[in-house]
């Protein structure tokens, strides 16, 4: 029990950060108001981290007190997880509202209790299974030749379910994969596909930026990027430079995405070339951010050093060269 109850301690009382990592991932979250006293806090809403940074929402109808951190046991169906609370109160609240579409099909369960030392240790054994599952299934997976690759396993708390992870290009028959799988494990077995920004936040890593990647801390949604985000922000060339480490477009693409939309949306829809006294200026560089333009004047043999012009002279220019009139300059 030695080995048992010294578990228990370092994941409950929380004070071995790495081990809690290990199992549950990164915490996307972060509660600014946790350490104010809950006054007026009526909201039962707590908030719970699983394996990989999955999360849940549940009611704590009995009103447990909890902590952060805390290993919590909760409903799922047709029996019980363990998690940790990663978030509760009014907080919980909003993210629910904000990450939840659909709150009428999407049932809340309930917290039973904080997790208990039996509970811990049904846990642990459940997750004590996840690594050699895996590297049975992707056996049986080569033996009866599926075109899929198992990415993860994850036991449930009380240890009578794993869900298996998928990637796959297109539909997969995996009866016979299910009916070896169950007779191995003798439990409820579920199959789950997944894409490869999903299955990179699962495993994590380093991103070239030198942080750990965003799907796999903090981001609770991933979008499909579009490679016409790369040109709109005026990025050099070479779409290796912003392929992620799941093969596709990195998300960070779509960080200051809506900033250049919205200054893209100043400009005229077409370039004009602009009539001045000294000839024609041809428009070159454009820097949607300041919102100005390079033009140039073309002569005989060779091209003059481009000047930087604002939207708004551009603009002005524009509507003046409408009415017949050319500028003296730009």
């Amino acid at each position: 029990m030695g080995c048992t109850n010294c578990s228990f301690n370092k994941i409950q009382t929380g004070k071995q950060e790495n081990l809690s990592t290990n199992f549950f991932g990164s915490s996307s979250s972060y509660d600014w108001l946790k350490d104010l006293p809950e006054i007026g806090d009526t909201s039962t809403m707590v908030e719970v981290r699983f394996k990989d940074n999955r999360k849940g929402f549940y009611k704590n109808v009995n009103r447990v007190p909890l902590n952060y951190e805390d290993m919590v046991t909760v409903q799922v169906p047709n029996g019980y997880d363990v998690g940790i609370v990663s978030l509760k109160g009014v907080i919980a609240e909003k993210q629910y509202k904000r990450k939840v579409t659909n709150p009428d099909n999407t049932p809340l369960g309930i917290i039973y209790r904080k997790s208990s030392e039996n509970d811990i240790q049904t846990w642990l054994n459940a997750k004590a299974l996840e690594k050699n599952a895996l590297i049975k299934s992707r056996e049986m997976v080569l033996t009866l030749k599926l075109d899929m690759k198992v990415s993860d396993v994850e036991f449930q708390g009380d240890n009578k379910k794993a869900t298996f992870y998928y990637i796959s290009d297109g539909r997969v028959d995996f009866r016979g994969l299910l009916k070896l799988l169950m007779v191995d494990f003798s439990v409820k077995i579920e199959m789950k596909q997944i894409g490869a920004r999903q299955e990179a936040s699962k495993i994590g890593g380093i991103g070239s930026c030198g942080k750990e990647l965003c799907c796999s801390t903090w981001r609770n949604q991933l979008p499909s990027v579009k490679s016409s985000s790369i040109q709109t922000q005026q990025l050099s060339s070479g779409m290796e430079k912003y392929t992620g480490q799941c093969g596709k477009l990195k998300c960070c693409l779509m960080y200051e995405l809506d900033t250049y939309l919205e200054a893209k949306a100043d400009f005229p829809k077409e370039l004009l070339e602009l009539e001045t006294k000294k000839g024609i200026a041809y428009p070159g560089k454009i820097d949607i951010l300041k919102k100005s333009v390079w033009y140039s004047y073309a002569k005989v043999g060779q091209i003059e050093s481009g000047v930087e012009v604002a939207l708004d002279r551009i603009k002005e220019v524009i509507n003046q060269n409408k009415r017949g009139i050319k500028v003296d300059e730009l």
